[in-house]
């Protein structure tokens, strides 16, 4: 480990003048308010966090200072329990889109990131993701011309598998084709 005076004789023989009472001065300086306030915020975050069992995010361990008389900011509040590493419960279910498989080659780049083309129907690009709607997930593969930067081929389906990816390739050959829902 290096101590101050090396690095500060490095910075100012790059230019960056530093004394090294600088950096002495600002360690024995004494907190300023706005620190001083965070480390009691911090301690009255973790508690109503911690006291409704890691539920509570930002609006609500806001909301619960404030009844507790406790004038605070939703930013500072939101700024403390990112520092903290908090947060709250999210509803619904984590969508786990890629499951990557060490044991196979990953596809090769067939442009070579050269995403350019003279004409239409030269090249296409695809993507794969997916949709929340109420009913469920919708997994979606687009087929995209390079030039024209339109979808030429884009069906949906409930499920992941490789059939809808091929379905997407198979629309390219007829953009007016039915978006049914296929496997």
């Amino acid at each position: 480990m290096f101590g101050v005076e090396p690095i500060c004789k490095v910075l100012t023989s790059h230019g960056l003048k530093i004394a090294t009472s600088t950096y002495y001065a600002a360690r024995n300086r004494t907190p300023s308010p706005r620190s001083v306030r965070d480390v009691e915020l911090k301690t009255q975050i973790s508690r109503v966090h911690a006291d409704s069992f890691g539920v509570y995010g930002v609006r609500k361990v806001w909301r619960q200072l404030h009844r507790e008389g406790v004038p605070v900011a939703r930013c500072t509040v939101a700024r403390l329990m990112r520092n903290l590493g908090l947060e709250g419960a999210r509803r619904g279910k984590k969508i786990r889109t890629t499951i990557r498989d060490n044991g196979h080659e990953r596809a090769s780049d067939l442009l070579g990131r050269d995403f350019t083309a003279s004409c239409p129907n030269e090249r296409w690009v695809a993507d794969f993701t997916y949709v929340a709607t109420w009913s469920g997930i919708v997994s979606v593969a687009f087929v995209v011309d390079v030039v024209s930067r339109a979808n030429v081929g884009w069906p949906a389906a409930t499920n992941k598998r490789a059939k809808l990816v091929l379905n997407a390739l198979d629309r390219r050959r007829t953009p007016h084709a039915n978006a049914s829902n296929e496997e």
